[in-house]
């Protein structure tokens, strides 16, 4: 360290100093170590199912062969990406994916902000905790058996919808078979097995805004309108952001489990996502290095879509929003 008159001192590191900052970290990991090899499940699990599979990518630029293996089959580069930007069903599949992420960004996104706001609203404590518990539900719940229930309440000859439709004089609606309403069940089914769970985050977030902001409020007359308008949307806004980041890089996942267990080839024209036609054409018809170039095409996008918002929101209020 060296001090100069009229200026702040200056360290000045050194290939002693720079070992010195590797064993103080060394002795932070050996000090913190039971917390490390908590997390070791967790690391061994993203290493295994996110990052090994990835050595399969090199599928989407080959001619693969069962015989000859992954590694030993024909090089046969943006073969699989020509016939991916020429084919027109493609462009309806991804077309279907894109709208029916921007409707769950639209409607399943923000729905757990607003029933979090509601709830924290509520004063009666053993009400608030029943219609949390309850929301909480579906989420436990697979989609193989909400499938099945969603089914249920939305058949034409034995639903409890319809039944109330033809109590007033209409015609039984065909939901799951009809173009026109498929997607709409989509985003009203997705709200109720999400809402519940989603919420919990934001809960905590407002948990955490200081009363004396409300306290304030109140006294100067502040509405509960107001007070949710100007203190705890304001207050949330860096949680909203980061999980706004998160649901964007995903938007090329428009949601399998559900879509799957839901269509028919009736709506297959406004259901079919990128997902489920890579599951017909890869695991149905086998052809797993074509749909692997359709993968990966969809995964460039998403990552690409995650920098451009971290980018922009980094933009606003001097990066207080960025995810790093």
């Amino acid at each position: 360290m060296s001090f100069s008159p009229g200026k702040e001192p200056s360290l000045h590191l050194s290939a002693g100093g720079t070992a010195f900052g590797r064993g103080k970290t060394a002795k932070e990991i050996w000090k913190n170590r039971h917390y490390y090899i908590l997390l070791l499940p967790a690391l061994l699990f993203f290493i295994l199912f996110h990052y090994v599979p990835m050595a399969g990518i090199i599928l989407a630029f080959k001619d693969f062969s069962y015989a000859k293996g992954i590694f030993g089959s024909e090089w046969v580069g943006l073969e699989h990406f020509n016939r991916l930007f020429g084919s027109n069903s493609f462009y309806e599949v991804l077309a279907n994916t894109l709208i029916i992420s921007f409707y769950r960004l639209a409607f399943v996104f923000v729905a757990p902000i607003i029933f979090a706001m509601l709830l924290n609203e509520l004063r009666n404590v053993k009400f608030k905790r029943t219609v949390q518990t309850i929301s909480y539900l579906p989420h436990f719940i697979s989609w193989v058996v909400l499938g099945g229930i969603v089914m249920e309440l939305l058949s034409p000859t034995r639903g409890i919808v319809n039944y109330f439709i033809q109590l007033f004089g209409f015609e039984p609606i065909y939901f799951l078979s009809s173009s026109e309403h498929f997607r709409s069940v989509l985003i009203v089914s997705d709200i109720w097995q999400s809402v519940g769970w989603g919420s919990i985050i934001y809960l905590a977030a407002i948990a955490g805004i200081n009363p004396d902001q409300y306290e304030s409020a109140s006294i100067d007359g502040a509405t509960r309108w107001q007070m949710a308008v100007k203190i705890t949307i304001p207050s949330i806004l860096p949680t909203i952001v980061i999980l706004f980041i998160f649901q964007l890089g995903g938007i090329m996942h428009a949601g399998f489990d559900q879509i799957f267990n839901l269509y028919n080839p009736s709506v297959y024209k406004v259901a079919d996502i990128i997902d489920t036609y890579v599951y017909r054409i890869g695991l149905v018809n086998l052809e797993y290095d074509y749909t692997t170039a359709v993968g990966l095409f969809k995964n460039v996008v998403g990552f690409i879509l995650v920098i451009l918002a971290n980018i922009v929101t980094g933009r606003i209020r001097e990066g207080e929003y960025r995810l790093w």
